[in-house]
């Protein structure tokens, strides 16, 4: 944490505007910052987020683009780092939200100040001016299901992973793979829904249990970052690598061994770097009170031609077109 706390600014005087909390000082730089919050530092998906952000302040020097989040995944960790910022008198921010209904009530007092306030992960957020997703969240989750499935000759036991029961996103994606594997009559879901927290090591701990209690079990579908990393290296210390599928969210570099092992059949993601760029993009569109609508280029690949839609409240839901599926034979082509 202190590591990214130190990347939570950049700037020597906003810096110390931010940090000291200092409103009027802030604002006297004329710079509008917009505060990127994730749900958790120090993990490859949020880096890579991070590697978004410095490059969308690269690019547009007249903004102050942060990014912060817990050192764990923790939604009241979350809320407070919120908190914190709007008490410090940020412009904008820019959320990928732990629990959704846990921070409602913060994003509307929020809005009330006049901050622009963007989500991602969280198309079910009513307290947000916009949220931008990467695709549609069911296509994506059927998506992983349909590989799931074809790995797993459409039969046999299969569970799924989430980083946690109030991950939005997450749910989707499960529920539509649910909604695929029914299809299936020979598909047998078991156990569904793990909580992992994103975190890899208790996944492993985690997936161990499953196999251990269903010695048959042919598939799992999994949500978090960390999860394939987790279940895969369950599966390949049991010696059942290219026996038991797993077809989840996850990037190429951390997972790449577990690819060429056979542990992991398949991955989908889309880029978190794009999605810290086209979250900044569209606060900054927001901050300058112009419009956002079907078919706007972000300026960011896999948002050149965005679809908008009304969100969950008096929001916009903005679609982008990001999702990748990799395997074994094609991860080397999106290496991050």
């Amino acid at each position: 944490m202190k590591a990214m706390s130190k990347r939570i600014l950049i700037g020597g005087v906003a810096v110390a505007a931010l940090l000291s909390g200092t409103v009027g000082t802030l604002m006297a730089q004329q710079k509008p910052v917009i505060a990127t919050v994730v749900k958790i530092s120090g993990i490859p998906w949020f880096d890579r987020m991070n590697t978004g952000v410095e490059a969308y302040q690269k690019a547009n020097p007249d903004v102050v683009a942060t990014q912060s989040g817990p050192a764990t995944a923790d939604a009241a960790q979350q809320l407070q780092i919120i908190q914190d910022l709007i008490a410090k008198g940020v412009n904008a921010l820019a959320v990928v939200p732990m629990d959704p209904a846990v921070i409602e009530g913060t994003l509307k007092r929020a809005m009330d100040r006049g901050i622009v306030v963007v989500t991602h992960e969280a198309d079910n957020q009513k307290n947000t001016q916009a949220d931008v997703e990467a695709f549609d969240n069911s296509d994506y989750g059927a998506a992983l299901n349909v590989r799931l499935a074809e790995c797993m000759g459409n039969k046999g036991k299969w569970t799924t992973f989430v980083g946690s029961l109030g991950s939005r996103t997450h749910i989707q994606w499960v529920t539509a793979g649910e909604a695929n594997a029914k299809k299936h009559p020979d598909m047998q879901l078991v156990d569904p829904n793990n909580e992992s927290f994103d975190d890899a090591n208790s996944t492993y701990e985690k997936a161990k249990e499953i196999l251990r209690k269903h010695p048959d079990i042919k598939g799992f579908q999994t949500s978090a970052g960390n999860d394939v990393l987790g279940v895969g290296r369950a599966i390949d210390e049991a010696g059942l690598s290219g026996k038991v599928c797993l077809v989840g969210t996850g990037l190429p570099n951390p997972s790449a061994d577990l690819l060429e092992s056979g542990a992991i059949t398949a991955i989908g993601f889309w880029d978190p770097q794009k999605a810290g760029m086209a979250m900044n993009a569209v606060a900054r569109l927001l901050l300058e009170k112009k419009e956002v609508k079907d078919g706007t280029n972000l300026g960011v690949p896999g948002y050149e031609k965005v679809t908008v839609k009304k969100g969950a409240g008096d929001g916009l839901l903005i679609i982008g077109n990001g999702m990748v599926l990799a395997d074994k034979a094609t991860y080397k082509e999106h290496m991050f």
